[in-house]
């Protein structure tokens, strides 16, 4: 039974976009919510790569992008297949991405967050910063409150919901989930360098408050799986680079040195040529997956965002996956409500949201792909070689005829992959995103 402490409707633990996103909805309903969140304010401890979706985030706030604090529109994605001295790149870029009301937009999160935090205040719910939940408290096999770090912090609710990140320890007090392995998380690193305004603008092609996205593959990640990115933001650039914790410890480096490794490249280091670092961050980022999904519910609970292993990265998805999954869940408390049980079968509710939705559907296309990778590194170092050789020879005019230059890009690629295995290796790529 419940012991002494206050009480509310609902715990979010996690100021982050699932937490916020729900506790905000909820609120609105005139529940009586309460965040508790690790770092110094909201947003202190969160870090992404910096893109934020438009469409998943107006679906919680709508027309936020006329007064929340952004950094450009995204006008132009790019992605690069580096080599050691080259760049295979290709572009999109459309005039429908350059009119209200955008489709995506750069962000700091730190300043991000702190707008939602005071939105889910001026709903009515309740933030605590500063503090650390340290477990769950039980009533049989029910969630019925958390156990805080405060004196006679002990804190007691209908429901709780989960959104304390990838290595989710509430999520494992409770028993959804065992402790994230390193194939199944990646650590990403992030500087944001600082430049004119007009010198980024000049540099990516942009004007006004355009932006544009560049995702890196390859030699950006050292042959591992994984991968880099540069985002504009204002008068800065955001650069980063994530790869699996466990190739990490294979190769013995640190993240860092594929940071520098990254910005050294030929065909980056131009593009950010006389800037100053600002900042510098870091963050796990879950890859596991829906193979390693948790167990997103249970009697008294739900877990959601980074916790639940929501993440697209093929897609650079997460922000969207996660501000989905906090509405959800905040549907899920409110369907609960109405019958007066908070019972897993109940909360199970959250579970079919999610499968019938973009994240779950997403996920279930893409299952496959990391285990893929996995088994055929060539993906990162042998095709990209053989793509950047091919890009140059044919581009190459010095006399010699096209056919012949042709033969010797097949007779290249012969001798360090057989055709056969080419083919093969090209169609379970294309299986697992099929």
């Amino acid at each position: 039974m419940a012991g002494r402490g206050e009480r509310f409707d609902v715990i979010v633990v996690g100021a982050g976009p699932a937490g916020l996103s729900a506790a905000y909805l909820l609120a609105k309903e005139h529940l009586k919510v309460v965040v508790i969140e690790r770092g110094d304010f909201a947003g202190a401890k969160n870090v992404m790569g910096g893109v934020l979706y438009r469409q998943p985030t107006a679906d919680i706030f709508p027309d936020f992008w006329k007064e929340a604090p952004l950094e450009r529109h995204i006008l132009e994605t790019q992605a690069w297949v580096l080599t050691e001295n080259a760049a295979f790149k290709a572009a999109h870029r459309h005039t429908a991405f350059d009119r209200e009301p955008y489709n995506a937009f750069t962000v700091f999160r730190a300043r991000f967050d702190k707008w939602m935090a005071a939105k889910v205040r001026a709903a009515g719910a309740l933030i605590v910063p500063e503090t650390v939940v340290e477990s769950a408290i039980m009533d049989g096999d029910r969630v019925i409150g958390v156990q805080t770090g405060r004196p006679d912090g002990d804190l007691y609710a209908d429901v709780v919901i989960a959104a304390d990140g990838a290595n989710s320890l509430l999520a494992q007090n409770v028993g959804l989930r065992k402790e994230i392995r390193p194939d199944e998380a990646a650590l990403a690193v992030k500087e944001v360098i600082a430049l004119p305004r007009e010198v980024i603008n000049d540099r990516f092609n942009l004007t006004g408050d355009q932006g544009a996205t560049i995702e890196l593959y390859a030699d950006s990640t050292a042959g591992m799986m994984g991968t880099a990115w540069i985002y504009t933001n204002r008068d800065s650039l955001s650069v980063g680079v994530g790869v699996m914790i466990s190739d990490l410890v294979e190769r013995g480096l640190q993240p860092n040195d594929l940071l520098e490794h990254l910005k050294a490249h030929p065909m980056v280091a131009p593009l950010l040529e006389g800037g100053e670092t600002r900042e510098y961050l870091a963050h796990l980022l879950p890859e596991g997956g829906l193979r390693a999904m948790p167990r997103l519910y249970t009697h008294g609970m739900l877990v959601a965002g980074d916790a639940a292993m929501l993440i697209n990265s093929l897609h650079r998805e997460g922000s969207n996956l996660a501000m989905t999954s906090g509405r959800f869940a905040a549907e899920a408390v409110l369907h609960a409500r109405e019958r007066g049980d908070f019972s897993a079968e109940t909360l199970a509710h959250y579970g079919r949201l999610l499968r019938r939705s973009y994240v779950f559907r997403d996920l279930h296309k893409y299952r496959n792909l990391a285990r893929f990778f996995e088994t055929h590194p060539e993906f990162f170092t042998l095709y990209p070689d053989l793509l950047n050789e091919a890009a140059r020879e044919m581009l190459t005019v010095d006399g010699v005829p096209k056919r012949r230059k042709q033969r010797k890009i097949f007779w290249s690629a012969l001798r360090r992959r057989m055709p056969w295995r080419m083919a093969l290796d090209f169609f379970k790529a294309w299986r697992s995103i099929a």
